[in-house]
């Protein structure tokens, strides 16, 4: 399974969207911009998009309100070992109130790892983030065993928000 990231106005974006309904296709926006998702197993409809393979898939793109893109820039050598923690995570998010997907993305075209998380709203995200099941997915941050161990982190990881049109 693949997944592409293209960039745009709401406006336009949303054609590409209505010109292309029997595809896997998300549209989401913050205040100065909009994103398009595809998800598909074959080739995607977009034009110049951000390329990854999906790792590990949970949940579905629907019924969501609310994303969160976790950008993790990882070096050529450091990538087995953070693919390895991820295959290992405790699987603890999918179990939140709120939750509706996570989707652990490999670039295909450059250095920067995406962890999708969707949830219901905001609120599920933020709920979460002060959750037993948040603290467990970190406890090893700023350890010998955490993924944030420096040697493979080229640049800071930060994270994007989106509201999910409908």
């Amino acid at each position: 399974m693949n997944l592409y990231m293209t960039f745009g106005t709401a406006d336009y974006l949303e054609g590409v969207k209505e010109s292309n309904s029997n595809e896997s296709m998300l549209l989401l926006h913050t205040n100065d911009n909009a994103m398009l998702i595809h998800e598909t197993d074959g080739e995607t409809v977009l034009k110049e998009p951000k390329k990854y393979e999906v790792l590990d898939s949970v949940g579905s793109l629907e019924n969501a309100g609310f994303a969160v893109l976790n950008n993790i820039p990882v070096t050529e050598e450091g990538k087995p070992l953070f693919e390895q923690r991820f295959k290992e995570r405790a699987r603890m998010i999918e179990n939140e109130p709120g939750f509706a997907a996570i989707r652990v993305l490999r670039p295909l075209r450059d250095d920067t790892y995406v962890i999708f998380t969707l949830w219901e709203d905001e609120a599920s995200f933020k709920n979460w983030q002060e959750s037993k099941a948040y603290e467990h997915a970190h406890k090893k941050r700023g350890t010998s065993d955490g993924v944030d161990q420096k040697s493979i982190f080229p640049r800071p990881s930060y994270v994007t928000t989106y509201q999910v049109l409908k």
